[in-house]
């Protein structure tokens, strides 16, 4: 979902980390994960290193959205998963980390994630897509010639990766909603003796009333019992 996308960029940007300028890394100068080249392309073309080191959080955000998390459609991938492929694509490239998802799911590997590739992730559970993602993800980076001097990193990555993903996939269960108090039902009764009083609604004490001739007739039957005694 969609809301995922700061959850998942501050996950992102620890793993990233801040400013880097290793000679045996093929990115280059980066920034935040924000590399020397894509600052250059996306944001300002004359960009020099001092530049790319004052990168603002808002460019940060704007570079990820637009160029990885859009990239890989991660407004429309279920939340776990868009975390998975959205790191993946940031380390890897968006045209591998589609790839590699439509592997996982079947669908056709073209490298862009469309309908037909988001049909296929939504008929599988997130858990096993995210296993099966991160399992290929590490199988790729050891098969890569820099995965001795970046190996150690690269393990750990992929595991917060899978750990993370998957507690994000672990949505809750909503609780039932109350029932709403349906239309309130007449109380049934038998029906009254002519002259005698109405049912009382629903709560109300019960308090019994008698009619003035049954008040006379007991008080005359008293009268004469005594007399007859």
């Amino acid at each position: 979902m969609d809301r995922n996308f700061a959850r998942a960029l501050s996950l992102v940007l620890k793993s990233e980390g801040g400013w880097s300028d290793n000679p045996a890394d093929p990115g280059g100068a980066t920034m935040k994960g924000v590399t020397l080249a894509n600052f250059r392309r996306y944001l300002k073309a004359d960009a020099s290193k001092a530049d790319l080191r004052k990168i603002s959080d808002e460019q940060v955000a704007t570079v990820y959205r637009r160029f990885y998390w859009d990239a890989v459609a991660g407004a429309g991938l279920p939340g776990g998963v868009d975390y998975a492929v959205f790191d993946f694509a940031v380390n890897s490239g968006p045209g591998r980390a589609a790839k590699y998802l439509q592997a996982a799911v079947g669908a056709a590997q073209d490298g862009s994630i469309g309908p037909a590739t988001l049909r296929a992730v939504g008929a599988r559970p997130p858990g096993p897509v995210i296993d099966d993602l991160c399992d290929a993800r590490l199988a790729f980076l050891r098969r890569l010639p820099t995965w001795p001097v970046f190996g150690k990193g690269w393990s750990e990555r992929v595991r917060s990766v899978r750990s993370q993903a998957l507690l994000m996939s672990a949505v809750p269960p909503q609780p039932a909603p109350a029932p709403s108090p349906g239309p309130r039902q007449p109380t049934l009764s038998t029906p009254s003796a002519p002259g005698a009083a109405p049912a009382p609604a629903s709560g109300t004490p019960v308090v019994e009333r008698h009619p003035f001739w049954q008040v006379l007739f007991q008080i005359l039957k008293s009268i004469f019992a005594r007399s007859s005694t």
